[in-house]
């Protein structure tokens, strides 16, 4: 089940146009990689590993204009599609995957399993994933779904697929957006430790073979259809900071604030 499954389970009251997907705004890879770089959309380090599928940027860009002028509403906002690749590729030390965005307006943030810090009540998945969390290693669970605390961190929040249809949960994964993350994953991958990547679900765990090498946990995947077979008491987040620490790296404060 992908993230973007969780519009069954949520609903989001905030006014259409706030930054959600809604506005004409440019695609910052329209014109590919070197131009998301120079507008900060993608952080320099990222260049090297994502420069094989400068091609593929560009003709996803075209076909979300495409699709875009004939009235489809797409999510994320432009500006936060390629947000995962904001940060420095050598600052990350957890990858945590996820599938598509959230499909409802004003949910999705570029982030996996990350929700715009309004939105109530949370997304089942993401409600799982705090219900481990306190579990685990005894972390308040905050009201809010906003994640940037992980990704401040090192935490690599990345979906599999960086776009959606609003309304249209997995209407994307056609656009070849799978050739941009698998060339993400294996630019961290060669790159090395201290890396850590926890894989929920299938989809995820598909990433495996091209993570060899590094360390690797996996479980179900946190949505209410499968979290009871697995994910309640994988202990991810301890066992994380366990692997990173036997590679020399400090851990995950895996708390979030009360309030971003």
């Amino acid at each position: 089940m992908s993230d973007a499954q969780d519009a069954l389970f949520s609903f989001d009251g905030r006014p259409d146009g706030l930054g959600d997907g809604s506005d004409p705004a440019p695609w910052p890879f329209a014109a590919g990689l070197e131009a998301a770089v120079q507008t900060g959309a993608v952080h320099p380090s990222w260049a090297p590993g994502l420069a094989p599928v400068d091609g593929r940027l560009r003709s996803i860009a075209a076909e979300l204009e495409a699709r875009r002028a004939a009235g489809e509403r797409i999510l994320p906002a432009p500006e936060r599609v390629l947000r995962a690749f904001s940060a420095p590729l050598d600052r990350v030390k957890v990858l945590i995957v996820g599938q598509d965005p959230y499909p409802t307006p004003g949910h999705p943030v570029g982030l996996s399993f990350a929700v715009d810090a309004h939105v109530r009540p949370l997304p089942r998945s993401l409600a799982n994933i705090y219900r481990e969390l306190a579990d685990d290693v005894g972390a308040e669970p905050p009201a809010h779904g906003d994640l940037s605390a992980w990704a401040d961190q090192g935490v690599l929040l990345l979906n599999r697929v960086l776009t959606v249809g609003a309304g249209e949960s997995g209407s994307h994964r056609g656009l070849g957006w799978q050739k941009v993350t698998d060339a993400a994953v294996a630019a961290l991958a060669a790159r090395g430790g201290p890396l850590v990547s926890i894989l929920w679900g299938r989809d995820a765990q598909a990433l495996a073979p091209a993570l060899e090498g590094t360390a690797v946990i996996t479980s179900a995947h946190p949505s209410p259809l499968s979290a009871s077979r697995g994910f309640f008491g994988s202990r991810p987040f301890s066992r994380t900071n366990d692997l990173l620490a036997g590679q020399g790296a400090a851990p995950v404060d895996w708390r979030l604030p009360a309030a971003p």
